[in-house]
């Protein structure tokens, strides 16, 4: 039984990627922020909003585990800040894991996330320039815990399906 694990910054693709991964190998996808979301009937702002950071990274990294432990093959998506906290990087290297990360720059990032920002509460409000330097520190800060990945897949200047398929080919 083999997890495949995809991570990165919002908006690397890691959802769209996981679907067609999903497609691609008719192994079951499964989002982790969506999976605590139908365990609390929260919302991951409602989350952080009446319980906190703490208590939301607690319920990450246990439904993290659950999902590793779970049977069968499963693709799973990660949130971006999952890997930084509660030493859930260690877990990108268990046994029958393969780790992904979907490494894309500040500018494929800006790119990507400027145009919906409003679907993200923690950019939502930022002007370009706040949201440029706030992605630089935000990928600084965190490279550490995403380069504990196996894979790196380098996104800048590829489609989601040359991602994709490129993931396929690291599977085969």
């Amino acid at each position: 039984m083999r997890k495949i694990i995809l991570l990165g910054y919002m908006g690397s693709g890691k959802s769209t990627i996981a679907h067609r991964l999903s497609n691609s190998t008719k192994i079951p996808f499964v989002d982790l922020d969506k999976s605590i979301e139908e365990r609390t009937n929260l919302s991951i702002n409602q989350i952080f909003e009446q319980r906190g950071e703490i208590y939301f990274r607690k319920l990450e990294r246990e439904v993290f585990i659950e999902l590793l432990n779970s049977p069968g093959n499963l693709i799973i998506s990660l949130g971006g800040g999952a890997p930084c906290y509660a030493n859930n990087h260690e877990l990108l290297k268990g046994e029958n894991v393969i780790s992904i990360y979907l490494k894309a720059s500040v500018e494929t990032l800006f790119e990507r996330l400027v145009s919906n920002k409003s679907k993200r509460p923690i950019i939502a409000k930022m002007n370009e320039d706040e949201m440029k330097e706030f992605i630089a520190k935000h990928l600084f800060e965190r490279s550490f815990y995403y380069n504990h990945a196996q894979y790196k897949v380098i996104m800048d200047g590829k489609t989601k399906e040359e991602a994709a398929q490129e993931i396929l080919e690291i599977l085969a």
